[in-house]
């Protein structure tokens, strides 16, 4: 089996993390890996913020645990130290298919540097207000922009979770 095709099968959301954090060579790296990943038209309408300032982190996860209904003290992050917010253009119609597969990509890179990660939602709703607008405009990030999700990242606490067994029926061929 070739390495893309074992990275494939093997990665896995991971839901507790150590609190290290990652080399900033390989954080680049899982980024750029979404830099590579496919769009509509070829436009690259997606955008990436890498958090790795704890403070703005734990923020973003308060939010999310708001916006998710979860009780306080809750981390939808999982403790990961590092939070890849991806967003796209508004304007694009493919905005949700391209950022999904920055995502992806991402993901898969993680796996491939020894790295765990999760998606996680709400960033929709998180960059739809005041709070994380101003992390936009204080950045530099001019336009209107759609959050697709985060991709936590860290170091794996504890053991890579095993595959739920694929279900049946669920590829067709037109011969």
């Amino acid at each position: 089996m070739n390495e893309i095709m074992k990275a494939i099968k093997e990665r896995r959301s991971i839901r507790k993390f150590k609190p290290d954090m990652p080399t900033k060579e390989a954080l680049e790296q899982i980024i750029e890996a979404g830099l590579y990943a496919a769009s509509g038209m070829g436009k690259q309408t997606v955008i990436t913020i890498a958090v790795t300032n704890k403070e703005i982190r734990d923020a973003l996860s308060e939010a999310n645990r708001s916006i998710g209904g979860w009780e306080e003290g809750f981390d939808p992050f999982y403790g990961a130290p590092v939070i890849l917010i991806v967003l796209a253009d508004k304007s694009s119609g493919t905005r949700i298919y391209d950022g999904s597969l920055v995502m992806g990509n991402m993901m898969l890179a993680a796996h491939s540097l020894g790295l765990g990660s999760i998606w996680i939602h709400r960033a929709k709703e998180e960059f739809e207000t005041d709070q994380w607008q101003k992390l936009l405009a204080d950045l530099g990030v001019e336009g209107e922009w759609e959050g697709i999700g985060h991709c936590a990242v860290g170091y794996i606490d504890g053991e890579i979770p095993k595959a739920a067994a694929r279900k049946d029926n669920r590829v067709f061929w037109v011969e």
